[in-house]
C-alpha cells in the first residue's frame, strides 16, 4: 500500500483512469460489434449507418491513444471493406 500522500493520491488516480480506460474500450468494442452484427444480418442501410456511428468512437480512442492508431485504421478498412461486399453481392 501507498505510504506517502503523493503515493496515495497516485494509486486513486491509476483506479480511476483504469475504470475510465476500460469503459472507452469496450464503446470501441460495442460499436464495432454493432456493424459486424448488421453486416452478418445482410442489412447494407444498417451497417452503413452503424459503421457511420462507429468511426468517429474510433477516431477518438486512437487519437487519445487508448488503441493505436494502426489499429484503428485497420478496423475502419476492414469493416468498411465488408460493407462494401455487401453493396455489391
Amino acid at each position: 500500500m501507498a505510504n506517502s500522500p503523493q503515493a496515495r493520491k497516485r494509486a486513486s488516480q491509476a483506479v480511476t483512469r483504469r475504470e475510465r480506460n476500460i469503459a472507452q474500450r469496450s464503446l470501441v468494442r460495442t460499436h464495432i460489434k454493432k456493424v459486424q452484427k448488421a453486416i452478418a444480418a445482410g442489412s447494407e442501410t444498417d451497417a452503413r449507418a452503424a459503421f457511420e456511428a462507429a468511426v468517429p468512437v474510433i477516431d477518438r480512442m486512437a487519437g487519445k491513444g487508448q488503441i493505436h492508431g494502426n489499429k484503428a485504421a485497420r478496423h475502419k478498412s476492414r469493416l468498411n471493406a465488408q460493407i462494401k461486399s455487401l453493396a455489391s453481392a
